[in-house]
């Protein structure tokens, strides 16, 4: 019972994690990988992603642990795990499910994560020559050569709390971030 419904839900898990990482060409991303203490704290969260792209939209649910020494991800679909990464600041390593397809990368996680949270100070000194970050209250935009390549929007502070969208211009997706309330 349980393969046949993975074997129905592969094409839906394919898509899941973060679908727009699934077709962006290796090259083509920044390659960003910031140091897990560069975020300035340690955080706890649990979050509900919602990718749209081409007129289709999937869902994620994701546990963060970000401390000073490494990031742990936690991708989770029909409360099966679909993806795990771990980077402590020298060597990302990851598993994914056997039904994510290999263009889904570790890598490209790491970089939407930490282009949304990580200080705008943090990622400006981390970037090659022609890219830039520029910030206003609650937004965010990563420009290539002076043109939008990506726009952030949030709707608290810090960044990791309410709602986080992030509108990549460049591969054409919407990734909106909805973290969990946290339970004292």
């Amino acid at each position: 019972m349980r393969a046949r419904l993975m074997r129905r839900c592969a094409p839906l898990l394919a898509a899941l994690l973060l679908a727009a990482c699934a077709t962006t060409p290796p090259q083509a991303r920044l390659g960003l990988k910031l140091a897990p203490a560069a975020l300035g704290t340690s955080i706890s969260v649990q979050q509900h992603l919602k990718v749209e792209r081409n007129g289709r939209t999937d869902d994620l649910d994701v546990a963060l642990q970000v401390e000073p020494d490494a990031i742990d991800v936690v991708g989770l679909a029909f409360s099966q795990r679909v993806l795990t990464l771990h980077y402590d600041g020298k060597e990302l390593t990851s598993w994914r499910h056997v039904m994510l397809p290999s263009q889904v990368r570790a890598e490209d996680v790491l970089e939407d994560m930490q282009l949304t949270l990580w200080p705008a100070e943090a990622i400006a000194a981390a970037l090659p020559p022609g890219w830039r970050v520029a910030e206003q209250g609650a937004h965010r935009t990563l420009l290539l050569d002076d043109q939008p390549i990506m726009q952030i929007s949030y709707s608290g502070t810090p960044r990791w709390s309410g709602t986080v969208v992030l509108d990549n211009l460049r591969y054409h997706y919407k990734l909106t971030i909805q973290f969990a309330a946290p339970t004292d």
